[in-house]
């Protein structure tokens, strides 16, 4: 009977399939939300053709916020309450906030709030962009509805793969996500037209379509939901019926952030997600900015060599999966990853002003983007116990996220700011030097991938890092495959 009961479900492959679509559609509208303006990114470096009058800075400012309620705190505190209130609950909570901050940036970008009496009065509060405020504060409760709703799936992968094969499981969802960027990505020049001064109504098409997606991720979450409580119901009767008692260890407490926090293992992953993610993600905000003035593209060119980051994930990341669920060294695979994301920065930042490079550069930063999530997602579930899962990987994504709203912010920055340049200047009684400003973009653009190329160097460090530690504590099986073979 017990047998019986527990292959019901998580022993069915149908059934653990069908959850992962469920918990990966959110995910897809959650990717498509965040990137819809990655491949037009070029649009802000004008202030002058864009009807919402961001400049680059503003929209790095605007990319930021996505993890700003993220750092101070809030990812920390929910993904604690993930593992004390259910996957179910706080989940849905999250998701439902994903929407929420979703619409509240569909709103800002219309001209329906233009004209509106919000806007008069953030602008009477000395805000000369309410647009910009207003957008921001939206993305920052989108960001961390989808962090939080991204935890959620994370565990639920785990709880529902584990002891199979979790590695293509979650290369698989995190392929299926970024189906979203892909999507967003290639979408976005044909909805954001290009021909004079672009209005209103086209710059908020691609967040109206991003709302659509996640009100459709929505209901599939739902239909997770009784999967899941249909398992859990299953999972007690076997406990029953094997007189199982629930040991008191299990039970999610406060104090476990601390015994967490001290897992140098724990540390080591957590500090290669924030310089890994930060080269690729941030990055990824501004492709088309970099690319433009880089390799001399036509704006068209720049957004299609820009789309190769999120289509090469889509192939490689399961298949990375698979490596690791049967052949392991997972350590390994992220040392390479890196090493790869770093050479093609490399490429970006110094190789010859020809196209062919931007497109092998990217092509190579899409594999790195593929070989270490998948290498490195499935490896937290090996040294944290599952009820303590959701606060490990809230806390993971908390510094993942004090990067994300950091550089952002620093390479708008950068992109924005003239590069001052020494100039000599004949007077009478001599020569001086003078500080005037640079307009070349194409030095900004350097400039922003030494700080790529810097975070790239800590990443491989911290791999190394962790290599060395799995080969010292065996016993983690960091480096063994996830499926053995029945013999």
């Amino acid at each position: 009977m017990v047998q019986k009961i527990q292959s019901i479900l998580r022993d069915s492959k149908t059934a653990r399939w069908a959850v992962l679509l469920c918990l990966a559609l959110p995910m897809f509208a959650s990717y498509f939300f965040d990137d819809i303006f990655s491949t037009v990114s070029q649009i802000f470096n004008d202030p002058n053709l864009l009807a919402l009058g961001w400049n680059s800075e503003d929209y790095g400012f605007y990319g930021g916020a996505y993890s700003l309620l993220c750092v101070w705190g809030g990812l920390i505190i929910c993904g604690a309450l993930l593992d004390k209130w259910g996957v179910r609950f706080t989940g849905t909570l999250f998701v439902g906030l994903m929407v929420a901050g979703s619409l509240i940036v569909v709103y800002s970008l219309s001209p329906m709030f233009s004209d509106s009496s919000v806007a008069n009065i953030i602008a009477n509060l000395g805000f000369s962009k309410p647009s910009l405020i207003l957008a921001t504060a939206g993305c920052a409760i989108f960001g961390l509805g989808s962090e939080i709703a991204g935890v959620a799936v994370t565990k639920s992968i785990a709880k529902w793969f584990k002891g199979k094969e979790m590695a293509l499981a979650m290369g698989l969802q995190l392929s299926l996500a970024r189906m979203g960027t892909a999507a967003a990505m290639l979408i976005a020049p044909m909805v954001i037209a290009r021909n004079g001064k672009i209005p209103l109504s086209e710059s908020n098409n691609m967040a109206e379509i991003g709302l659509f997606l996640m009100i459709i991720g929505i209901a599939t979450w739902f239909v997770f939901i009784s999967f899941d409580k249909r398992l859990d119901k299953q999972d007690a009767e076997a406990a029953a019926l094997n007189n199982a008692k629930k040991n008191d260890d299990d039970k999610f407490k406060f104090s476990d952030i601390g015994k967490i926090l001290t897992n140098k293992n724990f540390i080591l992953i957590a500090l290669l997600c924030v310089f890994f993610y930060c080269c690729i993600i941030s990055f990824k905000r501004f492709a088309t900015s970099i690319l433009i003035p880089r390799f001399g593209l036509e704006d068209d060119v720049a957004s299609s060599m820009a789309t190769l980051l999120p289509v090469a994930p889509i192939i490689f990341t399961p298949l990375f999966g698979l490596l690791v669920d049967y052949k392991g060294r997972a350590t390994q695979w992220m040392i390479i990853g890196s090493f790869i994301v770093l050479f093609s920065h490399l490429i970006v930042g110094f190789a010859p002003n020809i196209p062919v490079f931007g497109f092998i550069s990217f092509a190579l930063l899409g594999i790195g983007y593929s070989l270490v999530p998948a290498a490195m997602w499935q490896s937290v579930p090996k040294i944290i116990p599952e009820n303590k899962l959701g606060t490990a990987y809230s806390l993971i994504y908390w510094v993942q996220n004090v990067g994300m709203w950091l550089v952002p912010i620093i390479i708008g920055k950068i992109l924005t700011t003239p590069k001052p340049k020494l100039v000599w200047v004949k007077l009478n009684d001599g020569l001086i030097g003078v500080l005037k400003p640079d307009n070349e973009q194409l030095s900004r653009v350097i400039n922003a991938e030494l700080v790529f190329i810097g975070l790239a160097c800590i990443a491989i460090i911290v791999s190394f890092l962790l290599r060395k530690s799995s080969n010292n504590n065996p016993e983690l099986r960091l480096d063994e495959p996830n499926k053995v073979k029945k013999k």
